[in-house]
């Protein structure tokens, strides 16, 4: 029998991260994955993949719409190779998994193909196309999650689907309905509705991105609304029903109206649960709460002392960045260091176009933890740099403290946000000031002069380009 300093269980972001840390520090380590690809939902069926047909359609999108008026003419029809398209998305994924492969043999991890599943809490029995148990000193638990769904829904994977069966359809929709307007339903009813479909979004809370500031919620709405979304919002879904090539969906409004939907495909897209199925762990002494989570400390132990968990599996948004850093942190604190993981500070991204982006405190949180804010505010169509794209949608908000000026939220919608936000994050990360960043210097012309402008409106109002 094989034995290990650390095996963890799962190949996700968070699983693969820890592994190669752990190797770096010196420890024999082993990773578990139950399908044959590693990389997990992330690579595999979530990040990579959408952001790839995110990127294509925009490409798209661009050349039917924006080309004329840039003085491109493209002589005939332009159309869409949608075979062709989720190819090259395939490629991306088959290369980006092969990275992680290749980043497996550099640090000499073991990778076992097969089920993980707890003997007890030292030993690990790994059902693949051959029985084989190792034994490991510690393990991280990173079996992620997977799409959640309603109970009354039948998800047929054909016409009512997941984002997995979104990643790989073989037509683009007529008319897709997207149950949920959270971050996956918009990225990927944003990809088809470029490429030719009509889209309505049902959401249960009263906005679109119900977790994140508000006023990101109002900007992303209205600019959706222009790109000719239909979006229902304080929607009930009640039934979900296929009829032949057809799905109705019956949901009630907030008026308690019962409201009809009628599409070729239905997204199901209201999040994700933790996905701990086969993995055994009453036998190794570890608890799961009543969301299915696995319980942690803040060391992210779990109740057997030697096994710890991270990522989607247990509490906090499910990001892969938080994954990561989670899988460092054990990792580290598993050699002795002294490491540590601030959860106010992992960013949000919005893959959509324009991209929103936000890290720390939202307005609605600093209203009701009572603590004295100021707010500086700078629309994107300001800039010489989003005249130039012509993306003019959006805006940078910085709020900071009203005392002291340290900033304590940075919320943003516009042309690469996703990018931009990691200014945001390092200032943060060292306590900077509003007037701190308002007295940077940067690029003109660029983006990241939103952030600039919107800390000097901070900082008594000082924005110079409003």
């Amino acid at each position: 029998m094989n034995s290990y300093d650390v095996a963890v269980i799962g190949s996700g972001p968070g699983g693969y991260v820890a592994a190669i840390r752990c190797a770096q520090l010196g420890m024999k380590t082993a990773i578990i994955e139950k399908y044959s690809t590693l990389g997990g939902t992330c690579l595999n069926v979530g990040c990579i993949p959408s952001k790839a047909l995110l990127d294509s359609s925009h490409h798209y999108e661009d050349a039917v719409k924006h080309f004329e008026e840039h003085g491109i003419e493209i002589p005939g029809d332009i159309k869409v190779n949608l075979e062709k398209m989720i190819a090259r998305k395939q490629a991306v994924v088959d290369q980006t998994i092969g990275g992680v492969d290749f980043l497996m043999k550099k640090n000499n991890i073991d990778v076992y193909q097969g089920l993980g599943s707890f003997k007890d809490a030292t030993h690990i029995t790994i059902s693949g196309d051959e029985t084989t148990e190792i034994e490991a000193k510690n393990t991280i638990i990173a079996t992620g999650s997977k799409p959640s769904s309603l109970p009354f829904i039948n998800i047929d994977k054909e016409r009512v689907i997941t984002s997995t069966e979104a990643l790989k359809l073989k037509e683009i929709p007529k008319h897709l309905i997207v149950i949920g307007g959270g971050v996956i339903g918009l990225e990927l009813g944003q990809v088809y509705k470029r490429l030719g479909a009509d889209v309505s979004v049902v959401e249960f809370m009263d906005r679109i991105i119900p977790t994140m500031d508000a006023g990101l919620s109002k900007e992303l709405n209205k600019v959706l609304k222009k790109q000719k979304f239909k979006i229902n919002a304080s929607h009930k879904v009640k039934s979900v029903e296929r009829v032949g090539d057809e799905v109705i969906v019956k949901a009630d409004n907030k008026k308690g109206e019962e409201v009809e939907f009628k599409g070729d495909y239905c997204l199901v897209s209201v999040g994700r649960r933790p996905y701990t199925d086969g993995l055994n762990a009453e036998a190794a002494g570890v608890k799961l709460n009543d969301r299915g989570q696995v319980e942690v400390n803040d060391h992210l132990q779990t109740s057997a002392s030697n096994i710890y968990a991270i990522g989607d599996v247990i509490k906090g948004a499910m990001l892969a960045h938080k994954a990561e850093e989670e899988g460092v942190f054990v990792a580290e604190t598993l050699a002795g260091q002294k490491p540590h993981v601030d959860y106010n500070l992992i960013p949000g991204v919005v893959y959509t176009w324009p991209e929103v982006a936000a890290v720390g405190k939202t307005e609605e949180q600093l209203k009701e933890a009572g603590i004295e804010y100021k707010k500086g505010q700078f629309p994107m169509r300001a800039l010489g740099r989003s005249r130039a794209s012509m993306d003019l949608d959006g805006f940078v908000k910085v709020l900071a403290d009203k005392t002291t000026d340290e900033i304590l939220g940075v919320h943003m919608v516009g042309a690469r946000a996703a990018d931009m936000i990691a200014e945001a994050v390092v200032a943060m990360e060292y306590r900077a000031s509003a007037e701190d960043v308002s007295r940077m210097s940067h690029a003109h012309p660029t983006f990241t002069e939103a952030i600039k402008e919107a800390a000097l409106a901070a900082t008594d109002d000082r924005a110079l380009h409003m």
